[in-house]
């Protein structure tokens, strides 16, 4: 076996054009599919995970029994959620934890009642990590301090013909599923460019929601990760680290959203498939032609001695070794061409009309470095370029040595 390889590496380099047209065909492949993969993992987190912050984080941290009670929003307090947050911020995947209240009620004014979610937070926090604090784009965000004060949606004010400044109505149960009406100020519109996603969430201070719902702790802990997918390993750090919490992903409480995202995984996953199929077309057709041209020392392999199986197994040895530099060479190409576009980025913004979430898309898209898959990428290239080798070695082994030494 030591012979054939070295006279495979050998062969491999005596045709250096053909082989590099080859290689450079491999390479650009797996290269592409690292800044496709790379891409769609910066989409992911600039579309998905900005509606993940929105909605309330990757994780959420309720107390015991919140799970048998969600579909009525139960006001759970707490038991020691600094606790809570101090373990979670001591992971390195979390960006940051915020203290929560969230309950649900109506907002009214001379238009009408709107259903909507109530969420109370700590401003300053969620600040650092929720688009719906760095959106205001009328009045100001609000402060721990803020009472009788309230935050809301664009396409909420809209639809009940509300201004900065004016003062509508909010009725919300309380702890003891008591109704508390108050009249609040709005402080703030924000305006994420989605209507529905605005008409359903208000804001008010984690210390007015207290006060208004008759809590002395927080019902939720909200945890913001630097990409999505890390959820599992952050729930399972937590758990290890404090007990008698619900700890659950954002995949529990919005299943649509995960399903969205997993879907979009799926096709994209297909649509892979295919490109790589095609650059297979390619290899073979490349390969095909390298057996053709070659008919000759074919013939002298033959006259030699080998048999038709043995030169078959030279030929297959060639092709994957010529896949191996082709996942070598566009490993270096892919990793070099992703990590030039995360420091600078992809600028989208010009097309957040095109679709409702694509306004979710609030500055550049930051491909990563488009590794997740590269394992699978790198195999399929290989095996691709391996069974791409059989046609060719096999019409290679087919040649008798007397008429292809005659071969012009």
């Amino acid at each position: 076996m030591n012979l054939y390889l070295r006279l495979a590496w050998r062969n491999i380099w005596r045709h250096k054009r053909r082989t590099v047209i080859i290689v450079l065909a491999m390479s650009l492949t797996l290269a592409m599919m690292m800044f496709y993969d790379g891409l769609m993992n910066g989409f992911t987190d600039a579309i998905y995970g900005n509606a993940v912050k929105v909605l309330g984080g990757n994780i959420q941290v309720h107390a015991e029994g919140y799970r048998a009670q969600a579909n009525s929003t139960p006001l759970l307090p707490l038991a020691d959620a600094p606790a809570v947050v101090s373990a979670a911020e001591a992971n390195p995947m979390v960006v940051a934890a915020t203290q929560r209240i969230n309950t649900g009620g109506l907002v009214t004014s001379r238009e009408g009642a709107f259903a909507v979610g109530i969420t109370g937070l700590e401003p300053e926090e969620e600040l650092k990590v929720n688009i719906i604090g760095q959106y205001v784009t009328e009045g100001r965000n609000l402060t721990s301090d803020d009472a009788d004060s309230i935050l809301i949606g664009k396409g909420l004010a809209d639809a009940m013909n509300v201004k900065v400044g004016d003062r509508i109505t909010m009725v919300g149960r309380s702890q003891h599923k008591e109704m508390r009406q108050r009249t609040m100020t709005i402080v703030g519109i924000y305006n994420l460019g989605m209507a529905d996603i605005e008409k359903q969430s208000v804001y008010i201070s984690l210390s007015e929601a207290k006060s208004l719902y008759e809590l002395n702790a927080p019902t939720e802990v909200a945890i913001f990760l630097q990409h999505l997918g890390q959820e599992n390993k952050v729930i399972t750090s937590l758990k290890s680290s404090v007990s008698g919490y619900e700890i659950e992903s954002f995949e529990a409480n919005y299943p649509d959203l995960a399903l969205a995202i997993n879907s979009k995984s799926g096709v994209m996953n297909i649509f892979s498939v295919i490109i790589i199929a095609i650059a297979g077309v390619g290899i073979l057709n490349l390969l095909l032609m390298a057996v053709y041209e070659r008919t000759r020392e074919i013939g002298v392999l033959g006259a030699m001695g080998l048999k038709p199986r043995q030169i078959s197994l030279l030929f297959i040895l060639e092709g994957i070794m010529i896949g191996l530099v082709g996942v070598a060479v566009g490993i270096v190409f892919g990793l070099a061409l992703n990590g030039s576009l995360m420091s600078v980025g992809l600028d989208f913004t010009a097309y957040s009309g095109v679709a409702s979430y694509m306004a979710l898309i609030k500055d550049r898209v930051y491909p990563t470095w488009g590794t997740e898959k590269l394992l699978m990428r790198a195999s399929m290239v290989a095996v691709i370029s391996a069974l791409a080798a059989l046609i060719p070695a096999v019409e290679a082994g087919r040649r008798e040595p007397a008429e292809a030494l005659h071969f012009v």
